[in-house]
Order: C-alpha cells, then sequence, then structure tokens
C-alpha cells in the first residue's frame, strides 16, 4: 500500500495500556512497557512497508515523572537500551530519528541525552521514514515556549507561519491520523497545536496487542472519511 495516494503522510500514536496489559497477566506494569517494543517494532515496520512519511510516537510525557520512581527507572533505562539495540537496525532500513521534548531537563540521564543526540546525527540523511519520539513532551509547554520566542523579538509578528518557526520541529507536517490505544478518548496534552484538523481514533485494544491489522483497520476507517478542514 501506497499511503500517499490517500493523502496519509503522518500518523501519530499514542501507546497506551502497557501497565494494563501487565497487570493482566498477572506481571509488574514495567513488563508491560517491554512488551510494548514489540508494537512499535511492527508499526514501524508497517510504516515502512507502506511508504509512510512520518510516524510520531508517544514515549514519555511530562506528567510521567509522576510515576513511581521504579517505573521512571525502567523507563529511562528502557528508552536508552532501545536505541542501543535497535537504531543500526533501523538506521539501515532509512528511517531517521527525531526527539521532540524537554531534552535539557536534568532529571533525564545524561546517557539517554547523549545517544538520543547521536542517534538523531547518525540518521540525519536517511529519507525513508521520519520517527519522531516525544520523549519528555508537554504540547503546553512545547506552545509557551514558542509563543516565549516569538515575544522576545516583535508581537507585531505573531503569525502562523513565525509562530510555526518556533516549535520544536517545525518542519514536520501535522498528523492525518491520530491513534491512542487501550481504550482512553481524550490526547493527553500530545501535540495540541498540531492537531487542529487530525482525524482521531481511540481503539481498545492495548499496546502490546496493537499489530499490523490494526493499522490496516485504521487506514480503512481513515479513507472512509470526509476532511472538511471547515469548508462544509
Amino acid at each position: 500500500m501506497n499511503l500517499k495516494d490517500i493523502n496519509l503522510y503522518h500518523i501519530a500514536i499514542i501507546m497506551d495500556g502497557n501497565g494494563r496489559w501487565a497487570t493482566n497477566q498477572g506481571l509488574e506494569r514495567t513488563a508491560g512497557h517491554a512488551a510494548g517494543e514489540f508494537s512499535l517494532s511492527r508499526s514501524i515496520d508497517w510504516a515502512l512497508n507502506n511508504n509512510l512519511q512520518w510516524l510520531t510516537v508517544y514515549a514519555f510525557s511530562t506528567e510521567n515523572w509522576s510515576r513511581s520512581k521504579d517505573e521512571v527507572d525502567f523507563l529511562m533505562f528502557f528508552n536508552r537500551d532501545i536505541l542501543i539495540r535497535r537504531r543500526e537496525e533501523f538506521n539501515d532500513k532509512g528511517v531517521r530519528f527525531h526527539f521532540i521534548g524537554d531534552l535539557e531537563d536534568n532529571r533525564i540521564p545524561d546517557e539517554n541525552k547523549f545517544l538520543m543526540n547521536e542517534t538523531e546525527q547518525l540518521t540525519k540523511n536517511n529519507k525513508k521514514l521520519n520517527l519522531v519520539f516525544a520523549f519528555n513532551y508537554g504540547s503546553r509547554k512545547e506552545i509557551h515556549d514558542a509563543y516565549s520566542k516569538l515575544n522576545k523579538n516583535s508581537i507585531d509578528q505573531l503569525d502562523e507561519e513565525s509562530f510555526r518557526a518556533n516549535l520544536l520541529l517545525p518542519e514536520m507536517p501535522d498528523p492525518d491520523l491520530l491513534i491512542r490505544t487501550a481504550g482512553e478518548m481524550r490526547v493527553s496534552n500530545f501535540l495540541l497545536y498540531q492537531l487542529s484538523y487530525t482525524e482521531l481514533m481511540f481503539v481498545d485494544t492495548l499496546w502490546p496487542d496493537f499489530d499490523e491489522k490494526e493499522l490496516d483497520s485504521a487506514v480503512d476507517e481513515f479513507q472512509n472519511r470526509v476532511r472538511k478542514y471547515g469548508n462544509a
């Protein structure tokens, strides 16, 4: 499938339900995050096979720091471990990595920061798929920071183009489709500015069980929607 043929260029995913999946299996919550790696890998390969240009995933939010120290420590280690184990594989497949969020936060381990920067540099010339990890990301902060940068220059220049230029990844197109797993029906401070005309889909499947069939179904539903952009 060539998703460009149906004007589907960018999918964003809120990967929800790892903890519930683990609890249902009688496991620690951290086991759900580990199981979710397989769904992420399947989604990346699906995106590559279907000529998707952009895939953005919500890896860690600014609100996730409120979770237990053990879970936060695991998530920091886990995200670092994925880069160490998998980035060469995805680099060879033509994936370009981007990281958006408050990446200067002193709570993020230095090794994570180094690896994220190194991975962006390693893959910067790849063109098959832009893979965006929203890490320590909060959309309200992104919008506030973009406005603050503009306000230092001239409030008279506050238009959409100049505002977008101060977002974390200005070249990233708005998502055409947002998928949230695990049955929750909210966007949770994720890409609030960019989702203005995005098609929203909420599925009951827990993230570790999310697979290519779920993505195919989302595409089928996307094709049946009429995107009016306020014109009718």
